[in-house]
């Protein structure tokens, strides 16, 4: 049984690409509403890898780390440490998942590159320093020739060429961003906190957190450089702070969690001039009065007819019913059982959603009914120090 359950992580971390699809935001699973497939070429272990970022301290977390889930079950397994690395808050695959990049989110901030091995290890490729505190957030472009990074502290934006072997270049783009928002406690300057090459990677978009902005550049793929276009800039509105986004991959549409007003956008896209649009803002809460909450991760499910957004503070999950348009509406919003639920991500199948929650230092998998997007909770967690990214491999 253990070598049929090694042999399984060696196919899925070698060749499970015909499983996805590829969008401007990185690798998303092609539409999966039978799992048998997958479940073949893992042997009939059920058992789905996925990597997971932490912040890093001496008695705690140590670098990243590997997991499975039980696809029938929901069970995870005991989160091994695959990479000893200052908190890699958030990771990144290159297209095709030979590759992995890490965000260490630290006062001097860099970002590192690792080969990944068989069974999920990962080989210290080298290092960048960005040049600036907290880098929060990367992403590889859809060619898988450059890195872009968002850095919270000074609302930076850096650029990397990706060489052949999987390396990071030197620097090829940085671009400050300056403005403020109403709320002086948390937006008194720039504070990126996202960045992602569009649908057609002619253009990169990035959440500032300070501004209220959801910023729009023009991208060469060539030279991995980034040069700002204002005019073309989406407004959350005043006191938002825009965190995150997310790309429809077949409608010119982004998604935006704005983590201070507890809302989520839809900006759409004009498609000669990557432009942006807001034609939606709805709450990730309950009506009523609610304690100290702020939005955290955001997600399209595999069919792109569900979108989720992580409440910290109410610790939930709120369901959205994608509409023909693309506009949402809400199906649910879920306990999930953790604390602080920072990161989550929907695994391959689209028949789980598993969750980090940073302050109770564990995770969990949901249930994910693909037909009405609900989540249903109540599962076995597994502990680790201070998880925040959950990454599952293609």
């Amino acid at each position: 049984m253990d070598l049929v359950i090694a042999t399984s992580a060696k196919l899925l971390f070698a060749g499970l690409l015909g499983n996805v699809l590829m969008t401007s935001s990185g690798l998303i699973p092609s539409p999966l509403t039978d799992s048998a497939g997958l479940h073949e070429l893992v042997g009939g272990a059920h058992k789905i890898p996925f990597y997971i970022g932490t912040y890093t301290s001496k008695q705690g977390s140590h670098g990243i780390y590997w997991a499975t889930l039980d696809s029938r079950t929901g069970e995870l397994s005991i989160p091994e440490l695959v990479a000893t690395t200052e908190s890699p808050s958030y990771l990144a695959l290159s297209p095709g998942g030979k590759r992995l990049y890490a965000a260490n989110e630290l006062d001097n901030g860099q970002v590192t590159a690792f080969d990944v091995a068989a069974e999920g290890k990962l080989h210290l490729l080298n290092t960048q320093s960005v040049g600036v505190g907290a880098p929060c957030f990367l992403s590889v472009d859809g060619m898988g020739k450059s890195l872009l990074v968002a850095n919270y502290t000074g609302g930076i934006l850096t650029s990397f060429p990706i060489v052949a072997d999987g390396r990071l270049g030197e620097e090829a783009t940085r671009i400050h961003n300056s403005g403020t928002g109403p709320d002086k406690s948390r937006q008194d300057a720039s504070h990126m906190h996202w960045v992602s090459t569009g649908p057609k990677s002619k253009f990169a978009y990035s959440c500032d957190l300070g501004t209220d902005k959801v910023q729009v550049y023009r991208f060469d793929p060539a030279s991995s450089k980034i040069t700002e276009a204002p005019e073309l800039a989406g407004t959350s509105e005043p006191g938002s702070g825009p965190r995150h986004g997310v790309f429809h991959p077949r409608k010119p549409l982004l998604y935006v969690n704005n983590e201070m007003a507890n809302t989520v956008s839809v900006f759409s896209i004009q498609s000669k001039t990557g432009g942006l649009t807001r034609i939606q803002t709805i709450s990730t809460l309950p009506e009523g009065p609610h304690p100290f909450n702020t939005t955290s991760e955001i997600a399209l499910d595999p069919t792109n007819r569900w979108l989720y957004v992580s409440n910290r503070g109410h610790d939930s999950i709120a369901v959205y019913r994608v509409g023909p348009k693309g506009l949402l509406s809400l199906v649910q919003i879920e306990k999930v059982g953790v604390r602080m639920p920072r990161g989550f991500a929907i695994d391959p199948t689209g028949h789980w959603l598993v969750v980090a929650g940073q302050d109770s230092n564990d995770l969990v998998a949901l249930k994910l009914n693909p037909l009405t997007g609900e989540l249903q909770g109540g599962f076995k967690k597994v502990s680790l120090s201070k998880p925040v990214c959950v990454l599952f491999a293609p």
